[in-house]
Order: structure tokens, then C-alpha cells, then sequence
């Protein structure tokens, strides 16, 4: 049966004993203690475990306005810096009234002409203060909790309860994911009605899956034939009202000017070959998030429900234990778990369960256009949700667009 933990705390497991540590005093420094009643560490909060008086106690001291992910270590953190999505060093696209950069070539904010450093598309794009006028902060979080719901609602093609049986099993503490122990003799997935994988999107994006090199190093080569099934996936999704809700989001925040356009875009930064390794195209944003990639013997990326029941019922994933199970009573819902593929070790993936390919993939692009390399707080039911992206740095396209380096489901507070 399907393991549901209370609704009062964003969910992680571990029991409450008496007697134990329940006080931040002398512990705002600690870190994250499995033998305490509560923690007093920099993640707790996106945890949900904090003592009553880690407040008062410990964020006077430190900034926890951008708390850190716990529930992902990912290689790109180091390879792909923060950066602003679509801040083309020599474009105001994008970019009208972003604050200055000393480290940008030109400038777009009110005082550029004065001090004669405007881009040279200024007037055109920013001269009226319309047009392409929002920054990459500018969308805000009122904005970012309103579509996100609106998103949540219009995902039809979800999963139903009746549709997906999981075995969670064994529930560990953050400390215990470096252990490698398969605390978990049975399969995740007890149940899945596979019938959901004959809906368009779903069958667009199953047969992407099988598309790529999982090994980073080796590059990428795309026959005529998987180049038309990202069109078809693309296609596929657009007629969702998932897809457009998103668009039309965007549209109205003037970042696109038309659907093709969107649709181009979300190609490039999804499909578009870079390379984390040896200078080959080996690596996409897709890749990485869905199908998932091995980079120096360990699993990075992989974060997709579907692809891990694939995986698994192919006897090619051996599920571990799990770290956080979401709050939802329904699905989409969110597990952040330990696995082995093939060989290979992933100590914290988190990912949907029960959601479409298309909600996805819009709740990615949607925080990976919104707060690039930041947190993106978002509500799905009611219930608190944050995303982290980063920006692929190394390399470009369009007029200076970076690609998906990496997406993936953090836990959240207000």
C-alpha cells in the first residue's frame, strides 16, 4: 500500500523521541543530528524539523533567505554558476531595467545612456520602458505560486490514485544516503497502469528515452528519425492545456512574442547538445533531468518517475530506501529516493511520481526562465514546492541563451 506521512510538517521521516535535544542553544552550527528531536542546521526549515526556537536563535546570525536544497548534491552546482537566463552580453533582451553588472559588456537600465554603456538593441527594446521590459527576478513569487497552482489544476493526463501502487519501504535520515545500503528488498513501482503510456505526450516522451549515451565523454549523434520524435514530443505537449497555461503565462511577462517562438526556444534549451566532458556534444538538458547521465562512476540527473519504472521493471534499477515523501494525498506527488543503476549510485534523486510528461517539463522551464541557479518557490495543492535549475555557463546559443544544465524537485517553506 501506499505510504502517506502526516500533512503537519513538510513530510521526513524519523520518529520524535522524549528526552532528546529540542532546543537550537549552542547548535545553530550543528549539523543535521538523527539522535535529536529536532535540528537546528541551515536546511531545517526546508525540512521542516527545526527546533521551536531555531528562529530566534540562529537565523539572526546567518541568511537563510535562499536556504540550501537538501535533497540533491548535484556535480552542476560546481560546473554551472548561477547566472540570469537570456542575459546576452551584448542584447537588452531580456534585460531592460536590470540592475548593473559591472561584469556585462553593456548595459540596459535607466542610467546607460547617461553614462554611454547602453546595448545597442536599448532604445528599440527598453526606450519606452515596454516591450521586453522584466528582468529575470521580476516575475514574482505571488506570480510564481499563481501559475504554478494554475499548472497543477490543468494536469489532466496525471496519474490517478488507482493508477500507480508504490512500495516505499524504508525511510532513512540525509546522514545515512552516503551508506549505499539496499535497505529495500522489493521494487518501488508494485503497480503501474500502463495504459497512461498510450496517451500522446506520454508515448512522444518514452520514445525519447533511448535516445541518448547515458556515459558523459561520448557524444551525441541524432538520426532524422529521433530528431523528429523531439518535434512530435514538443508538438505533442503544446496541445495541453498544461503547455497552455505556461505559454500563456510567459507571453503576458512579454518574454515570448509568439508560441513558435516558445516552442523553438524550449527545443534549444531542452535538446541542444553541449558538453560536459571532452569537449564532445554529449550531454542535454533532457538527457540529464529524464533520462538521466553517469558522469565519474555516479548517477547524476535522473529525474523522472517514468523512466525509473521503465528502468525497473527491466530489472536495471534496484531501488534502495527513500529520504522525503511530498505532502500530497494525490498525485502528482514528490519522493526523493536512493538507487542503484546498472552499476551505478544515485544517494538522493528526487523526482514527481504520477505526473505528466508536459507538467514536467513546464514546472522546469517556468523556474529555469524565472530564477535560474535559485530556488524557485512554487504551490502545487496549497502545498509549498521549490525547484533549483542551473544555467549551463560553458557554452551558448542563440544570442547568448544558456541551455538546461540541470532541474530537479527541492523541498520548500513559505
Amino acid at each position: 500500500m501506499r505510504v502517506y506521512i502526516p500533512l503537519i510538517v513538510t513530510v521526513l521521516c524519523g520518529l520524535v523521541w522524549a528526552g532528546k535535544l529540542e532546543s537550537c542553544a549552542s547548535r545553530c552550527k550543528e549539523k543535521f543530528n538523527q539522535d535529536a528531536a529536532c535540528q537546528c542546521d541551515r536546511q531545517c526549515r526546508w525540512r521542516g524539523d527545526c527546533c521551536e526556537d531555531h528562529e530566534h536563535l540562529c537565523t539572526a546570525a546567518e541568511d537563510l533567505k535562499e536556504p540550501e536544497p537538501f535533497l540533491e548534491l548535484e556535480e552542476e552546482e560546481e560546473e554551472a554558476p548561477a547566472s540570469h537566463l537570456y542575459s546576452a552580453p551584448t542584447s537588452c533582451r531580456g534585460r531592460c531595467r536590470q540592475a548593473f553588472d559591472k561584469h556585462q559588456p553593456c548595459h540596459c537600465n535607466a542610467r546607460c545612456q547617461e553614462f554611454g554603456n547602453c546595448c545597442e538593441d536599448f532604445e528599440s527594446l527598453c526606450g519606452d520602458h515596454e516591450g521586453f521590459s522584466h528582468s529575470s527576478d521580476t516575475i514574482t513569487k505571488e506570480e510564481l505560486q499563481s501559475i504554478s497552482e494554475k499548472i497543477y489544476g490543468a494536469d489532466t493526463n496525471k496519474a490517478q490514485k488507482e493508477d500507480i501502487i508504490l512500495n516505499s519501504q524504508k525511510c532513512i535520515s540525509p546522514s545515512e544516503t552516503r551508506d549505499r545500503v539496499d535497505r529495500c528488498p522489493e521494487p518501488l513501482f508494485t503497480y503501474v497502469n500502463e495504459k497512461l503510456f498510450s496517451k500522446p505526450t506520454y508515448a512522444a516522451f518514452i520514445n525519447l528515452l533511448n535516445n541518448y549515451q547515458r556515459a558523459t565523454g561520448h557524444g551525441e549523434h541524432f538520426s532524422a528519425q529521433q530528431l523528429a520524435e523531439q518535434d512530435t514530443f514538443l508538438r505533442e505537449i503544446m496541445k495541453t492545456a498544461v503547455m497552455k497555461e505556461l505559454y500563456g503565462f510567459l507571453h503576458q511577462q512579454n518574454r515570448y512574442s509568439s508560441e513558435q517562438e516558445f516552442v523553438s526556444d524550449l527545443k534549444n534549451m531542452w535538446f541542444g547538445l553541449y558538453s560536459r566532458g571532452d569537449e564532445k556534444r554529449d550531454s542535454s538538458g533532457f538527457e540529464h533531468v529524464f533520462s538521466g547521465e553517469v558522469k565519474k562512476g555516479k548517477v547524476t540527473g535522473f529525474h523522472n518517475w517514468i523512466r525509473f519504472y521503465l528502468q525497473e521493471k527491466e530489472g536495471l534499477v534496484d531501488y534502495y530506501s527513500y529520504v522525503y515523501d511530498g505532502p500530497w494525498d494525490s498525485y502528482p506527488d514528490v519522493l526523493a529516493m536512493q538507487f542503484n543503476w546498472d552499476g551505478y549510485y544515485k544517494e538522493v534523486g528526487a523526482a514527481f511520481i504520477g505526473s505528466s510528461p508536459e507538467f514536467e517539463l513546464a514546472l522546469y522551464s517556468l523556474c529555469f526562465i524565472a530564477r535560474p541557479g535559485k530556488a524557485c518557490k512554487l504551490s502545487l495543492g496549497g502545498h509549498p514546492l521549490a525547484i533549483q535549475t542551473y544555467t549551463w555557463d560553458k557554452s551558448t546559443y542563440g544570442n547568448g541563451r544558456k541551455y538546461i544544465a540541470t532541474a530537479y524537485v527541492v523541498s520548500s517553506t513559505r
